[in-house]
């Protein structure tokens, strides 16, 4: 497991092999829950599920297209970040959580 951030600004991003493919689970904030799935494939447009209400698949995408282009594999990240009433300053400090996760897949 990985994390970026402390307290409850703090993500963390899992990963499964599953035979040659991988999953990424990412959570954090005050409550993980799933918000998004993002599913990229090797020389395939990159596709997002976007559950009502939430915008998960925002963090999701950078998430599968990286892990896809490094291990050239089937990638599926899903999950997601949530801090009550949370600012749009508060907001974009989990983005960019989740920004530097990326960077340590």
């Amino acid at each position: 497991m990985i994390t970026s951030g402390r307290g409850k600004y703090k993500v963390w991003l899992r990963r499964h092999d599953i035979g040659d493919d991988i999953v990424f689970f990412l959570g954090g904030g005050e409550r993980s829950h799933i918000g998004g799935v993002v599913i990229a494939e090797p020389g395939m447009k990159v596709k997002a599920i976007r559950l009502s209400g939430h915008y998960d698949d925002i963090v999701l995408q950078p998430i599968a297209k990286a892990a896809c282009k490094k291990y050239k594999k089937k990638v599926v990240a899903v999950g997601g970040v949530h801090v009550d009433n949370a600012t749009k300053q508060e907001i974009n400090l989990l983005v960019e959580n989740c920004k530097k996760l990326v960077k340590k897949i």
